[in-house]
């Protein structure tokens, strides 16, 4: 699990590059899912919610939300997805990201999870 990421309680991970925070889906969490075949996210230009639901994802097993870690713009959605969203299954932390978000404040990783508290979760 990368150390240089923000986590949330519903499996989501946020990276900070400058003033943009990309979020993506945890390695436990696309294990959980099982084999994903389609990705339903926020369009660019949505306002999103720290907390609300903001797309899903459907598996082999299952539908589950997608759940927006922070509050702000979507600047960016992961395009290559739509026709290959096994992407998030094989490289969860990298090119599997699933939507760009710029912030509505400075502290919006406040309330996120550091790692070793996303761990403690995911192990209980």
């Amino acid at each position: 699990m990368p150390e240089d990421l923000y986590y949330s309680e519903e499996h989501e991970w946020v990276r900070v590059e400058g003033d943009v925070l990309v979020v993506g889906i945890t390695d436990f969490a696309q294990d959980q899912l099982g084999d994903i075949v389609y990705v339903d996210l926020p369009d660019v230009g949505d306002e999103v919610q720290a907390g609300s639901v903001v797309g899903e994802l459907e598996s082999t097993k299952s539908v589950s939300d997608v759940f927006s870690p922070v509050s702000g713009e979507v600047v960016a959605r992961n395009e290559s997805l739509d026709g290959a969203s096994e992407v998030i299954n094989s490289d969860p932390y990298g090119e599997g990201w699933l939507f760009k978000v710029r912030a509505a404040d400075d502290d919006a990783t406040a309330a996120l999870l550091a790692p070793e508290q996303y761990t403690a979760l995911v192990s209980s």
